[in-house]
Order: structure tokens, then C-alpha cells, then sequence
């Protein structure tokens, strides 16, 4: 009887406490990387780049194998996150609003949209900051001149550019917050820098840290210790860029000293933290197999990104959640966890994942999406691309369960794969489950509607099929030549 009563009173404080730690307005660190590949972490399963800080967090928390950013590339997968919508509201569509590639090789003009996120939109920034705690952002922003107008109260490296603001060393330029930096400094652990900096500024309030790190964006850039470290390591099958894997160790390096930080100031307890990507790695220096796709495709490997939450009392730890979740689910989530309102009048497009984080198996969503109506041009790699000469032509994507179907506008050409039995959509089933491409197709349809996405149907004046079919032809076979080359050499 005693024995009964005493784990009955043991299991009364564990509900209690995290029932407490739920009622806490907890800190949020958001973690939020730049081309940062699903393989690109340790937890993950890279052979080559080692992120011990990040897999501790990760093995602390829940991992969510089936997250997905809004984009296969950077600007408009940050408006999407910071405004809660998918491209078609905000009109964010590409990085830049001009034309990319050929002209002769695009057979539709693209729909240009825009490239700054309007100041009417209310981000989860404003709500948070409305909700009494302290924001900052640090590093890329990508989605204006100054991030200070969308609800942050601090910002360290914020401007319109897409990359570092002078490559990855000092001088850092203009930067706000990087000026008169020391000979060498390596921005990333400036970033890191700061970010401790705040939160100890800030230790006795509620603040909320968006480290949005430049890396690993181009120009591939590392400090020489740390390529030489990787230089004198054995190569993995999967990953072995030295120069890539000395900046992934920088961004891990300094999420180790910013949680040792935590622990000094005794905020673990009660700080959430997420770590997110804004899409796929960039291809000509990483892997992401067995996706398919890289950074600019809508492929796996374009879009599906490394994702955990560690919220100590609350998310259990060493758990996996395999339920799809998309970077517009962000801005419900952030404001439930700190108690901020979403606003009444704007549209989300995103559902809260505290259901998941507290053991949930599914949000029961019938379906996530994606729009792209532009041209992004090839890398020099492009065998794994739906078309040689672009990483992705207009199109838009539908994930409903196992199942996701691609739209393709030029050609009306639908490909549908079931990522369950085929994580790296080879096997192309439209020809063979007609039922499920209609099933799909007019879900895909009725959404662009509900949401007023424009399609690109206007052909372009310049296009010259005969060019562009020749061009096609000839970069496949310059892959294949490569290929055969590859596997002669192994």
C-alpha cells in the first residue's frame, strides 16, 4: 500500500512539473540554418561532418524526420516562416523577382511577385514582442533592408543580402552590430558571440533568440584549423568536403558554448530549443541521400530538412515524430508556447505542433503544399533535377500521407511517389495509380484556388523549343559521361 502511494505521489510531481514547465512562458532559442542538407548533422546519419553539440540537443528531444521548409530556396522560405503563409499570400516567390536561366530555354514568363515581406504582414516576432518578451535576430534576414520594423527589438547582421555580408572573415561591412570587428573574425562565432550576449542581457526576462546563421551558405568558407582537421580525416561515402564540414563544426562549436552558457545562467529548464533549416543543401558540396534533389529542387532533397525541439519538461526526450510538418507551422507553434495571440485578421497557413510535442502521433492535416511559379537555373551538378538545365521549372507540390505529386506547368507533367516505399522518388507511379493522381491533382487544384495562386501560362516570346531541346540533350549527356567516368574510376 505504501509503495503504491508513493509512486502515485512520484507520478503526481511529474505531471505536475510538466504541467508547471507548460504554464512557464518558456525562452526560445531558434536555431535556423542556411542550406543546411537533411544529411548535413551527425544525428542524421553524415559519415564525414561531426555535430556533436547538435546531437546531444537532438538526443534530448523530439526528431522529426518529415520536416519540410515552404521553399527549395532561401527568401521565400523565410517569408513563409516569418509570416505563417505560403508563397501565394505574401508573394514571395524566388530570390529576386528577374528571370533565372536561358531565356530561350523558359518556355512560360515566370510570375516575378516580390522581394521584400511587406510591413502589414504580423509576424510571430510581433506577437511574441507583444506578448512582453524581448526578441532579437541575429545573422541572415533576406526579407528587407532592417528586420527591426517585423517585431525584433534587436538585430546583429540583418540585411537584404543572401549571404555574409563580406564573405565569412572580417571586415564585416556595414552590417548593423558587425562594424569594427576584429582582424579575422569568423562571423559565425561572432554570431555566437552575440547570441550569448543577449541572453544574458536578458536572463531575468522573457526573450526570444532567432539565430539565423549565414552558414552554411556560399561562398564555402572555413577557418584553416578546421580544414585542416577535416583534410586529415578519412572521407565518408556519404559526405567529404573538408571546407563544408569546417563550417558546419563552427555553427556546432558555438551551439555548444551558447548551452553551456545556459547552464551557467540556469535557464536549461526553461529554454526551448528548435533547430530548422531554410532548405536543401547546397549540391555541389553535399549529399542528402537517399533523397533525391538538392538546394533550388522540389525533390526530397530540396525541401525535407533536419528538425528537432528539446523543451525540457514538456518534450520527452529521445523520442521521433515521423507525422509531416512544414515551416509555416512555426508561427502557431511559437506563439502557443509563449502565450502570444496570433493576430485575428490575417490568414495562417501553419497548425501548432504542440500536439506532436507532447506525444501526439498526427495533426490529423489532410495535406501540406507548395508553390513555385519561377525558373531556378542548374548547378553544375544536375543529375539530380527533373530537367538538366533547371533545378526546378514553375510548378506546384502537393505531400497528402505517403503520397506527393508534382505539377510541372510547362508541360502539364505530373509525377506522383509514394515516400514511404520510395524516400528517394524514383519510381514515378502516375502512369500506374491514375485514382490517386485525380485524388491529388484536384486537391492540388482546389488549394491554388482557395489561396489565389497564380500560374504562369503566358509563353514566352523568346523560348526556342528546337535550342532548349538541344541544350537538354546535351547536358545529359554530359552527366552521363561524367557518371560513366565516376563509375570506371570506382
Amino acid at each position: 500500500m505504501r509503495r503504491t502511494v508513493s509512486l502515485l505521489f512520484l507520478l503526481g510531481l511529474l505531471f505536475s512539473g510538466m504541467a508547471q514547465a507548460k504554464e512557464q512562458r518558456p525562452n526560445v532559442l531558434f536555431i535556423f540554418l542556411d542550406d543546411f542538407g537533411w544529411k548535413d548533422v551527425g544525428y542524421m546519419g553524415s559519415d564525414f561532418y561531426e555535430t556533436p553539440h547538435l546531437d546531444k540537443l537532438a538526443a534530448e528531444g523530439m526528431i522529426f524526420s518529415d520536416a519540410y521548409s515552404c521553399s527549395a530556396n532561401c527568401a521565400p522560405a523565410r517569408a513563409c516562416l516569418l509570416s505563417g503563409q505560403y508563397t501565394p499570400r505574401h508573394e514571395v516567390y524566388n530570390v529576386g523577382t528577374g528571370p533565372r536561366g536561358n531565356a530561350k530555354h523558359r518556355k512560360l514568363l515566370h510570375i516575378p511577385g516580390t522581394t521584400t515581406l511587406r510591413e502589414d504582414i504580423v509576424t510571430w516576432a510581433h506577437c511574441i514582442q507583444k506578448a512582453g518578451y524581448k526578441t532579437a535576430t541575429m545573422g541572415k534576414w533576406h526579407l528587407s533592408k532592417d528586420p527591426l520594423p517585423y517585431g525584433f527589438d534587436l538585430n546583429v547582421g540583418g540585411t537584404q543580402s543572401g549571404g555574409p555580408p563580406r564573405g565569412y572573415f572580417s571586415p564585416h561591412g556595414s552590417a548593423p552590430g558587425l562594424q569594427n570587428s576584429p582582424e579575422g573574425e569568423y562571423v559565425t562565432d561572432r554570431l555566437s558571440d552575440e547570441a550569448i550576449k543577449f541572453i544574458g542581457e536578458n536572463k531575468e526576462n522573457n526573450w526570444f533568440l532567432y539565430l539565423t546563421h549565414f552558414a552554411v551558405h556560399t561562398p564555402i568558407q572555413a577557418k584553416k584549423e578546421d580544414i585542416a582537421k577535416f583534410q586529415a580525416k578519412k572521407p565518408g561515402k556519404l559526405h567529404s568536403h573538408a571546407v563544408m564540414a569546417g563550417m558546419i563544426k563552427s555553427v556546432d562549436d558555438g551551439v555548444g558554448r551558447i548551452v553551456a552558457a545556459l547552464e551557467e545562467m540556469e535557464l536549461t529548464d526553461n529554454t526551448a530549443i528548435f533547430f530548422f533549416s531554410d532548405n536543401g543543401g547546397y549540391g555541389p558540396a553535399t549529399s542528402m541521400h537517399p533523397l533525391k534533389g538538392y538546394k533550388g529542387t522540389y525533390y526530397e532533397g530540396g525541401i525535407r530538412e533536419p528538425f528537432f525541439v528539446k523543451w525540457p519538461g514538456v518534450v520527452k526526450p529521445g523520442t521521433r515524430c515521423a507525422d509531416p510538418i512544414i515551416g509555416v507551422d512555426m508561427y502557431p507553434t511559437f506563439c502557443e508556447i509563449t502565450g502570444a495571440k496570433p493576430p485575428k485578421k490575417q490568414p495562417l497557413d501553419g497548425v501548432s505542433l504542440m500536439p506532436l510535442l507532447e506525444g501526439a502521433a498526427s495533426l490529423g492535416r489532410e495535406a501540406i503544399y507548395w508553390h513555385f511559379p519561377a525558373y531556378l537555373q542548374s548547378y553544375a551538378r544536375n543529375d539530380e533535377q527533373r530537367d538538366p538545365l533547371f533545378r526546378s521549372r514553375p510548378c506546384s507540390i502537393i505531400r497528402a500521407g505517403d503520397y506527393k505529386l508534382h505539377e510541372y506547368f510547362e508541360d502539364g507533367g505530373l509525377e506522383l511517389y509514394n515516400l514511404r516505399e520510395d524516400i528517394g522518388e524514383s519510381k514515378d507511379l502516375s502512369k500506374s495509380m491514375p485514382k490517386k493522381v485525380k485524388e491529388l491533382h484536384g486537391m492540388l487544384k482546389s488549394w491554388r484556388a482557395g489561396i489565389k495562386a497564380p500560374v504562369p501560362d503566358q509563353l514566352n516570346p523568346v523560348y526556342d523549343a528546337e535550342v532548349d531541346a538541344k541544350a537538354r540533350k546535351a547536358a545529359v549527356d554530359k552527366g552521363k559521361g561524367k557518371k560513366d567516368k565516376k563509375n570506371k574510376k570506382g
